[in-house]
Formats: C-alpha cells, structure tokens, sequence
C-alpha cells in the first residue's frame, strides 16, 4: 500500500467517524511524550536507584565510593537530584556483620514506613556478604528516625546482596542475588514472597543462573534484579558479567497473572538488552532501576556506567561510575526496548508522524524515512541540540552515531550525514523548530537554508519542500516522544 492510498484510507474512515460521531477528533497526542534529562545525574554514584513517591519528591540512593555510607537526596524531578544535597542516614559499624562493603542501598516505602535494602560485608571477612534492612520513621527519609532490622534471612547461608521489592497482583516479592555452592557461578537470581518487608515466606525459587557467554565475562554473575511492569507482562532486568566494559543487561519476563514463583513462568533473553556502546563512550552499564517521568507517563531507565573502557587494576576500586538516566521505550509487542546507553549531555526522543502516528522517523543507511516497529531504537532517536548555525536555530544529532545530523542535501532529500564542520553544512543541517503546523502540541522544523520551507515525509521518505496543502502540513507535523 502506498502513502497516497493509507491517506485515501484514512479519509474514508475519518469520514466515517464524522457521519456516526460528529466532528473527528484531533490526531492523538502520544500516551507517552517526550522527556529529555542532561546526563550525568550524579558522579561516582553506582546501582543507583531512584524512587518516586505520592509525596511529589523522587528519592535517589546509590553505592557511593568508599563503600561505607548510605546516602539519600531528594528533589521535584529527576534532574534535580544531579543538584541536591546529599544526607547521610547510616553509617557501617566499627567491627562486626555490617562494617564493610556497604553496597545496593534501595528505598522503598511500606505500609507507612521507609525501607532500606543493602547489602554488607563482615569486618572479619569483607566477602562475607549478606542482606541487610533499615526502617524509617517520619514523612521525609533524610531526616526521619532510622533502625536496624537486621539481617534477611535466606536458607542458603551464602554471600547474597542487591535486594529489590515489589508487588504484582497484591501479592508483595523480593528478589536478590545469591551464591550457590552447590553451582559454580558467582551469583544467581532468587525470588520469594515477604511477610513483612524483613522476612521471606516459604522456599525462595532461583530464577535464573548466569549460562550464556555474555553472563560469564571475568565472572559467572546474574545480579542486580529489578522489576518493571507493562501490558499485563512483568519485566525482571539484572546485571551480568564482571564490572568493568563487560557488564550488561539481560532480561526475564512472565505474566502478571503466572506463578511468579515458578521458573517456568518466566521467558530468559538470549542476548543482552543492554551493552556498552563505543560511539556514544558508554561503558558497562548496569545496575539498573526503573522509575517513572514527572508526568507519570513514561517509564525511566536508571543506570550506571564509566565514560571509559579500560581500568586499571580491580574494577570496584575504580570510583567513577555515575549515575544516568534515559527513557524506556516499549515494542509493538509490548517488550521493553532499552536502546543503548546514550551519550553524555541531553537524551534523545523520538519523533513520530502526525497523519501516521505508527510511524517513526529514522535513518536506515543514512537516509532518513519514516517506519513503523524500529525496534533498533537508537536509528530512530534523535537529540535536540543548538542549531549548527545558531541564529535560534536546532539541529537533530543521531543517537547512535554523534556528529551525525539530519541534514537536506541537494534536492531537497534529507539524510543523516556526518558534521564536515563548513558553513554550508551547518546551514544544511539546521532549523528552526516551530510549533506544529496540522498540531500546536507537535513540531515542525523550517529549514534554516531555505525560508520557508519544512521537513516532511512523502512516499515514506523524508525531504524538505515548500507546502501549500491541508496534506502538506499534516506530513510536515511531528510528536515528540
């Protein structure tokens, strides 16, 4: 089926819904629009998590360097943790079960109060790592009254760490990493149900065991769970392989309405969901979390990683992981897609059509186009940044390969090319961003080079031309996402 034909289509059904409905209603704004955040949110902070609570604050924890602190910050938004205080709630003991390794801080609140999972080492043996839990008391947890709960017991007596919580169906799970002697791998993925947010019920379940290659780099590790929910489907994300350029996202998936407590209810990925990325100088990320944009719309990726590959000498005594944060994209079969780790500086969003709003635009060998299910993200996201020839002017860089922009070459057909760093290609690869031409709530970009005329889509393909029609502006209109 060609453009033309999906508008004559298109036309007929809006015409139908105008004789059986009245007037037809505005092209749907995105369920889920864009939200942009200037990375980093916070140096040498890893397995970051941040929480958002009814209260209207987002609280931020994370490992911090020293491994010997808990921290929490709290701001309105997401970027405003990169900027806000820092507040120490509980520092390691002198001597005993939790005088090392202080690692993994999450927070939680339950039941009217605030929880703390983390795991510690003994100051005996600093490897002799179990999970522990804090309890607050008070509206606001940086200054509320902490208590040790102590130790989350498990069956096997083994180094465990990176508790997680959350709530499926109303039924309340942890999950964690743990050694197994009788495996040889470092760490597995467990899951149980809780009595009270300190106490296992029944036999924890092992969900998964590090097997692939990718899971077994430097060391056999599944680690770090964390749980996102979508379309009825519970998402469980950890951390695999050694903590360097190696480590990595897999990813299991289930039902919500299965017994998440049966491993066969959960489908294991094959490959990784998320790698360390050259292009974008993205290295190791891991550790992840999910949280949700200000506007509740759109789901969060909360990670951590290096601006570098190679480390010297052992990667925990490397200080420099960071904390950053990108949106989290869905399939259209309803599967998270992570991208890749973006580079530093503002994320990148997405921009859909107007007239075809199951479309995206995206580069494939660096033409730029419209498609649908681009489920190689980062072809499709775009950063916004100061136009290339200023005047208030913006330019569209590629995810997945900086220094490149939307551009319109002769004849008006627009690619995605490389900066060559002239006149004649800023101006080429610059626009102005005007609100949207067929929607004021989308964008449309006037060419900084040609007055006058837009970026649109025709036959699938972009370019940019004069417009003179209804159509014209429809195919010349985007959303942000």
């Amino acid at each position: 089926m060609t453009t033309r034909t999906r508008r004559t289509a298109a036309a007929v059904a809006a015409l139908a819904v105008l004789l059986l409905a009245g007037p037809p209603a505005q092209a749907a704004v995105p369920a889920s629009p864009a939200v942009t955040y200037t990375n980093t949110i916070a140096a040498q902070r890893a397995d970051s998590q941040i929480y958002k609570h009814t209260d209207g604050y987002y609280y931020f924890t994370a490992t911090v360097p020293e491994y010997d602190r808990i921290i929490l910050r709290r701001a309105t938004t997401i970027q405003g943790l990169a900027t806000a205080s820092e507040t120490v709630i509980w520092t390691k003991h002198a001597t005993g079960a939790t005088a090392n390794h202080i690692w993994a801080p999450e927070i939680h609140f339950i039941d009217g109060k605030w929880y703390v999972y983390f795991a510690a080492g003994d100051s005996a043996d600093q490897w002799k790592i179990r999970m522990y839990l804090l309890e607050g008391t008070g509206a606001n947890p940086l200054t509320a009254t902490w208590t040790e709960k102590g130790r989350i017991a498990t069956p096997l007596d083994t180094f465990s760490l990176d508790a997680t919580t959350f709530t499926v169906g109303g039924v309340r799970y942890l999950s964690w990493a743990q050694s197994d002697p009788a495996i040889a791998t470092n760490s597995n993925i467990y899951i149980a149900k809780l009595t009270n947010p300190w106490t296992i019920s029944g036999t924890p379940v092992r969900l998964t065991v590090p097997t692939y290659s990718w899971e077994t780099v430097g060391y056999k590790v599944n680690e770090g769970p964390a749980v996102v929910q979508h379309g009825g489907k519970v998402f469980l994300s950890y951390s695999a392989s050694a903590t360097d350029s190696n480590y990595c996202l897999g990813l299991l998936s289930a039902s919500a309405t299965a017994d998440l407590l049966n491993p066969s209810s959960w489908t294991k990925s094959p490959t990784p969901v998320f790698t360390s990325n050259a292009a974008t100088s993205q290295y190791g990320p891991g550790h992840n979390q999910f949280t949700t944009s200000e506007d509740g719309r759109s789901d969060i990726l909360v990670y951590h990683d290096r601006s570098y590959k190679d480390i010297t000498g052992d990667p925990l005594n490397d200080p420099n992981r960071r904390t950053r944060v990108q949106k989290l994209y869905w399939n259209a079969d309803g599967t998270p897609n992570f991208g890749i780790p973006v580079a530093d500086g503002a994320t990148p969003v997405r921009l859909s059509s107007y007239n075809f709003p199951d479309l995206y635009v995206r580069h494939y060998d660096f033409r730029a186009k419209l498609e649908g299910n681009v489920t190689n993200l980062a072809d499709s996201q775009f950063r916004t940044v100061p136009g290339l020839a200023g005047s208030g002017t913006v330019s569209l860089e590629s995810a997945n390969f900086p220094g490149y922009y939307l551009r319109t070459r002769a004849g008006g057909e627009v690619w995605v090319d490389r900066n060559d760093g002239t006149a004649a290609f800023a101006g080429s690869a610059s626009f102005y961003q005007r609100a949207g031409l067929a929607d004021a709530a989308g964008v449309s970009y006037e060419s900084y080079a040609a007055t006058g005329q837009y970026v649109r889509h025709y036959d699938y393909l972009l370019r940019t031309q004069t417009l003179s029609t209804t159509l014209d502006r429809a195919d010349a209109t985007f959303y942000q996402q």
